[in-house]
């Protein structure tokens, strides 16, 4: 919730930019002591969006859904030249029903977008990626920049009991 957050800061604000630190910081503590990562980071966004050079300065975030039969088609922004999966398959997406039930999903890339789905749900309506305290997680831009958590759906954080 921290990180949606401020990635609703930074969307909702003018003149912001942010650094992903996801990739570089360990379990038990946010702050990462290799901070060059996130310098190099804040530098590029600073870059673009005080100086307005034209760069590649975040790592993809989400921008659209649709949803295709038992799939669905994610769109992003930053994509620069295209997305990858960092040290094999995609990780970190989740998917869910009706039910609100998350799931494990394979992903993959197609172009610039990336299809998500999973065999136990066959009507998925919502996919969250990077969704955990510490998750494993592994889209980048092929610029080096990893994409920013997200979740499509609006659905409470904390729901009550069933009675």
């Amino acid at each position: 919730e921290l990180r949606e957050a401020q990635t609703l800061t930074l969307t909702n604000t003018p003149k912001t930019g942010m650094a992903l630190a996801i990739d570089v910081g360990t379990y038990d503590d946010i702050h990462p002591r290799n901070k060059q990562p996130v310098g190099a980071r804040l530098a590029l966004a600073a870059r673009r969006v005080a100086y307005g050079e034209k760069l590649v300065y975040s790592g993809p975030m989400y921008s659209s859904m649709k949803i295709e039969g038992s799939r669905i088609v994610l769109n992003f922004q930053h994509t620069g030249a295209g997305l990858e999966a960092k040290g094999g398959e995609l990780k970190g997406f989740l998917v869910a029903g009706e039910d609100h039930v998350w799931h494990e999903a394979k992903a993959e890339i197609q172009g610039k977008q990336v299809i998500v789905l999973s065999t136990a749900v066959a009507k998925p309506l919502a996919v969250r990626y990077g969704w955990a305290k510490f998750p494993t997680c592994n889209l980048y831009n092929k610029e080096g920049l990893p994409a920013v958590p997200f979740r499509t759906d609006d659905w409470p954080m904390i729901t009550a009991p069933k009675k």
